[in-house]
C-alpha cells in the first residue's frame, strides 16, 4: 500500500500552527511573522510535503509562472528559430538576463518560460499562452525599434514589462540603463588618457540604445573640439565587430581610440588591432559597454562600461510582480546608471 502524500493538516500538527499559518507561508502572504515562516518551513522539510500547484493556482488566480519573451527583428520570417536561438544564447548578454529574473522568481517559487517571438507567428502564439491563463505575464527583451509586440501586449491588456524604453510610447512599464551617459563615460575616458583620434564602432542603429550610446560620445568630443567623429556599424556580435575595425583602420590608419558599443565588439576589434600590428592600449587604446564576461577573457582586459544587466532583470521581474499582484495598476520606469570600469585596454 502506498504511503498517503503529507497534507497541510500534517504540517501544522508539526509546526504547532493552525492550518491556515501553514496556508499563508506556502501561499506567500506576507503578513506572517518570520519566525513563525522559519518554523513552518522547517515542519514542510520534516513531513516531505509538496504543495499541490493546480489547487494552489485555483486559489490564487496565478500560473505561478511567466514568460520570459526575447524578440528579433520584427518580421524577419526567413529566418530559422533555431538559428534565431542560437545567436541569442551565443551573447552573453542573454545569460546574465536570465540570471537576473530566475534570482528574483526562485525564491518565490515562480517559473520563468522561455519564448522566441521572432516572426507574427510567434507573437501570436505569446498572446495566445498569456490570455488562456498559463503564465502571469511577460518579461520581453527587444533590441529593434520596429517590433510590434510591445503595442499588442498593450492593446491586449496583458501584463507585461520590457528590458529597454521602447522607441514608441506604449503604455507598458520598463526597465533600462542610462546609455547616453554611458556614451559619456567613454568618451570622457579616452579623452583624459589622451587620445586625440577616437572613433567608435557602434550597435545596430535601428536600437534606440545603441543611437543613445552613440549620441553620448558624439556630444562629449564634440564639447572637446571633437567635430567629426569616425563611425562604423557593428551588430553587436565579435565577427562584426573585427569588420568595423578593419573598416576603420583603412579609412583611418592613424586612429589611436576606439570605443564599441558592446563587450563582443569590443574583442573583435582587439583581435583585428593585434592582427595589425597595434598594440592595446599603447597604439589604440579600446572601451566596451557592458561589463560582460567577455570584458576578463579578452586580452588585454577590456576598460568598459558597465550595464548591471542582471539587477535590471531582477528590477523587471519585480515592477512585474507588483503588477500581476495588483501592487501596481499604472507603467512605471526603472533606469539604472552605467559606470565605467577600469581595466586593461584603454
Amino acid at each position: 500500500m502506498s504511503r498517503r502524500a503529507p497534507t497541510l493538516e500534517d504540517v501544522a500538527r508539526e509546526a504547532g500552527v493552525s492550518r491556515a499559518t501553514v496556508s499563508r507561508v506556502v501561499n506567500g502572504v506576507r503578513n506572517v511573522d518570520p519566525q513563525i515562516q522559519d518554523v513552518v518551513r522547517r515542519a514542510i522539510a520534516r513531513t516531505g510535503y509538496a504543495p499541490n500547484r493546480a489547487a494552489r493556482a485555483l486559489v490564487t488566480r496565478r500560473a505561478e509562472t511567466v514568460a520570459l519573451v526575447v524578440c528579433g527583428a520584427g518580421d524577419a520570417s526567413d529566418t530559422p528559430q533555431d538559428t534565431f536561438a542560437a545567436r541569442v544564447f551565443a551573447d552573453p548578454f542573454f545569460g546574465r538576463v536570465v540570471g537576473g529574473v530566475v534570482g528574483f522568481l526562485r525564491p518565490r517559487s515562480l517559473h520563468p518560460v522561455l519564448m522566441f517571438a521572432e516572426t507574427a507567428d510567434d507573437r501570436e502564439e505569446v498572446l495566445t499562452y498569456l490570455r488562456q491563463g498559463r503564465a502571469d505575464g511577460a518579461l520581453v527583451v527587444s533590441a529593434h525599434a520596429d517590433d510590434p509586440l510591445p503595442a499588442l501586449l498593450a492593446d491586449a491588456r496583458l501584463p507585461a514589462v520590457l528590458f529597454a524604453r521602447p522607441s514608441r510610447p506604449v503604455p507598458l512599464s520598463y526597465v533600462d540603463l542610462a546609455h547616453r551617459d554611458g556614451g559619456r563615460l567613454a568618451a570622457q575616458h579616452l579623452l583624459a588618457r589622451g587620445r586625440t583620434r577616437p572613433a567608435t564602432i557602434c550597435g545596430p542603429l535601428d536600437v534606440p540604445a545603441s543611437q543613445e550610446r552613440l549620441a553620448g560620445f558624439r556630444d562629449t568630443l564634440a564639447r572637446h573640439g571633437h567635430a567629426f567623429v569616425p563611425v562604423a556599424e557593428g551588430g553587436f556580435t565579435l565577427d562584426s565587430g573585427a569588420a568595423a575595425m578593419s573598416d576603420l583602420l583603412a579609412r583611418y590608419p592613424d586612429l589611436d581610440g576606439v570605443f564599441a558599443a558592446n563587450d563582443l565588439m569590443a574583442q573583435g576589434a582587439c583581435q583585428v588591432l593585434r592582427d595589425r600590428g597595434r598594440r592595446v592600449p599603447e597604439d589604440v587604446a579600446v572601451v566596451g559597454f557592458d561589463d560582460s564576461s567577455v570584458a576578463v577573457t579578452c586580452r588585454p582586459q577590456l576598460t568598459t562600461v558597465r550595464q548591471p544587466v542582471e539587477e535590471m532583470a531582477a528590477a523587471m521581474a519585480a515592477v512585474l510582480d507588483e503588477h500581476v499582484r495588483g501592487a501596481r495598476t499604472e507603467p512605471t520606469s526603472v533606469v539604472f546608471d552605467p559606470e565605467l570600469v577600469i581595466r586593461d585596454s584603454a
